[in-house]
């Protein structure tokens, strides 16, 4: 099996080692592409063994890891978990739906927008319940209606579309990837 490390000072995208999902981490120093590993161990203590070939181990601590997003799906995120993955999400398209538990629109439009997130595997896909706890962020992010589209590149936001306008989403996110 192989493992592509990839250690910085800032979060970074990490794959699973499924590939399927990526983990938001915090490491220091710098890449080193893919490492052949021989043996896998997850210990009680919450730490991970990768032992190579030969005599070199590498440890990492479970501890440390951030939100998870997962490639072709939508991510629910907080006030808490937003700007982190954003901000490790680096030059990547991020789109995030701001709606509410009791919107009409807002469920009519929750499918085609997983349905968005299967189809744009290159942009990352997050939601944003905007309720009591997360109404700091939706005020920060200037929300006046729902749902509302916020379309995000650099850890800026750069297009918004709002209301249940499924074409004009569409048509938002095709601009900012070509971009």
């Amino acid at each position: 099996m192989a493992l592509n490390l990839c250690i910085s000072p800032k979060f970074k995208w990490v794959p699973s080692l499924d590939s399927a999902s990526y983990s938001l981490r915090p490491s220091l120093g710098s890449c080193f592409g893919n490492i052949n590993i021989a043996s896998v161990s997850l210990s009680t203590t919450r730490s991970l063994s990768l032992r190579r070939s030969g005599s070199v181990s590498v440890r990492s601590s479970l501890e440390t890891a951030g939100p998870t997003v997962t490639v072709g799906q939508v991510t629910e995120v907080n006030k808490d978990t937003f700007w982190p993955i954003v901000k490790a999400a680096g030059d990547k398209t991020v789109v995030l739906d701001m709606y509410t538990q009791w919107c009409g629109p807002c469920k009519v439009m929750a499918p085609k927008f997983q349905e968005l997130s299967e189809k744009y595997l290159d942009v990352v896909f997050l939601k944003l319940d905007c309720n009591q706890d997360n109404r700091p962020l939706a005020k920060e992010l200037g929300i006046k209606a729902v749902p509302t589209f916020k379309i995000l590149k650099d850890n800026k936001v750069v297009k918004e579309v709002t209301g249940a306008k499924y074409d004009d989403l569409v048509d938002a996110i095709d601009k900012v990837r070509s971009s």
